[in-house]
C-alpha cells in the first residue's frame, strides 16, 4: 500500500498541532493527548472527546483536519514522516514511557 500524501492544509494543521503540543499550557496538554492517541492509544492513553472542550476554535479546526488525515491515512504518524516529532511529544508528556 502506498503511503498517503498529506495535502498542504493537512501538513500545516499537523505542524501547528505539533507546535502547540510542545508548549506547557493546558491546551498544549490537550493537543498532546489528541496526537498521542493517534501515535499509540494503548500506551499513551485514549482521547476523551470532552477534552476538546478546553481548546480554542482554531486549534479545534486543526484537530478536525488531523483527525480526518489520520482516518484517511489508515496508518500511524511515523508513516507520514512525523516519527521524530511524535517521539518528542512522548518524551515531553509521557516521560515514563521512555525511561
Amino acid at each position: 500500500m502506498q503511503p498517503v500524501q498529506m495535502t498542504p492544509a493537512e501538513r500545516a494543521a499537523l505542524e501547528r498541532l505539533v507546535e502547540h503540543a510542545r508548549g506547557d499550557t493546558g491546551q498544549s496538554r490537550r493537543v498532546a493527548d489528541f496526537l498521542l492517541a493517534w501515535w499509540n492509544a494503548g500506551q499513551c492513553g485514549s482521547y476523551d472527546l470532552t477534552t476538546a472542550w478546553g481548546v480554542d476554535d482554531t486549534i479545534m479546526d486543526d484537530m478536525c483536519v488531523v483527525f480526518r488525515l489520520a482516518s484517511r491515512a489508515n496508518s500511524y504518524p511515523e508513516t507520514l514522516g512525523c516519527g521524530p516529532q511524535f517521539e518528542a511529544i512522548v518524551r515531553a508528556w509521557r516521560p515514563k514511557l521512555v525511561e
